[in-house]
């Protein structure tokens, strides 16, 4: 960039490669983000049923919302359809790098998600 000129762009190649992999990298998940939030979302609304899925629904949303306290054991994604089970792949990739809590990010209060616990009998 040239003081004298205002120009802000930036010279091919000026940019490192780890850098560029890094925003591209930022980007693709800003992009998935919002079918990431619906598939919570959906499961959260799987988890509000008395079915076997809607119990790991239920246990997997808890585990991530606080996993010391909901552990969940990673064979319970057996009992679950592909659909669902994609879902859940979808949820963990977001948290894998969370920019909110889980609840936070699916505009459900933490308080829902200690209801859930107690009507499933968790806590």
């Amino acid at each position: 960039m040239s003081p004298e000129s205002g120009d802000d762009t930036i010279a091919p190649g000026a940019i490192p490669a780890s850098l560029k992999r890094a925003l591209l990298a930022r980007q693709e998940r800003a992009r998935k983000r919002p079918a990431q939030i619906e598939a919570a979302k959906q499961l959260w609304s799987v988890a509000q049923s008395d079915t076997g899925q809607s119990q790991v629904a239920a246990r997997f949303l808890l585990g991530l919302y606080n996993g010391d306290r909901f552990p969940f054991d990673l064979t319970e994604f057996r009992r679950l359809d592909t659909d669902l089970f994609e879902k859940c792949l979808q949820v963990l990739e977001m948290d894998a790098t969370p920019e909110r809590e889980i609840h936070d990010a699916m505009g459900i209060p933490g308080e829902a998600f200690e209801r859930l616990a107690r009507d499933w009998g968790w806590v």
